[in-house]
């Protein structure tokens, strides 16, 4: 029996491991042991009824013709997904959100410092120069660090392009479960994560009318305060939101038209490829020639929001009509 075992295995080795292929190695295994016993039982030995059992089955084309599986379908097939595999790609995506969330929290104290500088010369703790001085080089440190937190977490999500692009992949519909019902456990902080967020952006203001009241003079150092507190709300934004866009992503229908698939993440990195490098553009000329630096940080929401918004009507205006 083991050697009928071993043989049906080594036939379905090269094939993909997608559930109508599990399904069609179970069903001839099973019938290749029905037949075996039955062969037993007519008196035939063991060898003998192995023989006549691989015999009457046939090789791998005739079984795939005889159960209406073309070869076309076998070159289609889908790669099928573990949970180890689900679970290996909601870690990394984790790790990458943390990173980017720190990257763009970085970005916006980057601007924070320069202000905080600059409150100092106001200040006559440091002269101008000096102060101005510090305050780029703090900048160009924390946003070169953000561009390697940046790099990393898009060398760390790298190797799971193929399941955000959704194509040649497959989830099982029991796994694809297991996902919803990890999503809907994940909701309550991803809501109340939001909400922090949102709450701390709308308040955030409220720092600058506190320290005019109490100093005029502070105004500046409630402006990096604003920053700060802005920063946070932002890193609660993407970490929670990248790892919600997660899970929603493994739940969606895959991609069925590569080329498609194909050309819409091109769209989709040609114009982020425009548009960050144009958000960094008017970031440093607001902040160094307006001195705009309390509130040229949103330049970086706006852009994303772009892109986003952008991206998503080009797929939906592309789409073929049914």
């Amino acid at each position: 029996m083991e050697t009928i075992e071993n043989y049906i295995d080594n036939m379905f080795a090269s094939l993909p491991k997608t559930e109508e292929m599990k399904a069609l190695h179970d069903e001839i295994l099973a019938n290749m042991e029905e037949k075996y016993y039955e062969l037993l039982q007519d008196g035939k030995t063991d060898n003998e009824a192995i023989g006549i059992v691989i015999a009457e089955f046939g090789n791998m084309d005739e079984i795939m013709e005889a159960y209406d599986i073309s070869r076309d379908k076998k070159k289609d097939s889908k790669k099928l997904l573990s949970e180890e595999e689900v679970d290996a790609f909601l870690h990394s995506n984790r790790i990458a959100a943390k990173w980017i969330g720190m990257g763009t929290l970085l970005c916006i104290l980057g601007s924070a410092m320069v202000v905080l500088f600059t409150g100092f010369a106001e200040a006559g703790y440091m002269g101008t120069s000096i102060a101005l001085t510090t305050g780029i080089i703090f900048f160009l440190i924390v946003v070169a660090l953000a561009v390697a937190l940046f790099i990393y977490a898009g060398m760390k999500m790298d190797k799971w392009k193929y399941v955000y692009q959704q194509i040649d992949v497959e989830i099982p519909k029991l796994l694809k479960d297991k996902i919803a019902a990890k999503k809907q456990k994940e909701h309550p902080k991803f809501v109340t994560a939001i909400i922090v967020a949102v709450v701390l952006i709308i308040l955030s203001p409220s720092i600058l009318l506190i320290t005019i009241v109490i100093n005029e003079s502070m105004v500046i150092f409630g402006v990096v305060i604003l920053l700060a507190i802005v920063a946070i709300a932002i890193h609660l934004l993407i970490y929670f939101g990248t790892n919600r866009s997660a899970y929603t992503k493994l739940l969606e229908e895959p991609v069925l038209d590569r080329k498609i698939a194909q050309k819409n993440n091109r769209i989709h990195d040609a114009i982020a490829t425009i548009l960050m490098p144009l958000a960094v553009i008017v970031f440093l000329i607001t902040g160094f020639v307006y001195e705009m630096w309390h509130i040229n940080w949103i330049v970086f929401p706006v852009a994303a929001l772009l892109i986003a918004i952008f991206s998503g009507a080009y797929s939906l205006f592309s789409k073929p009509s049914s």
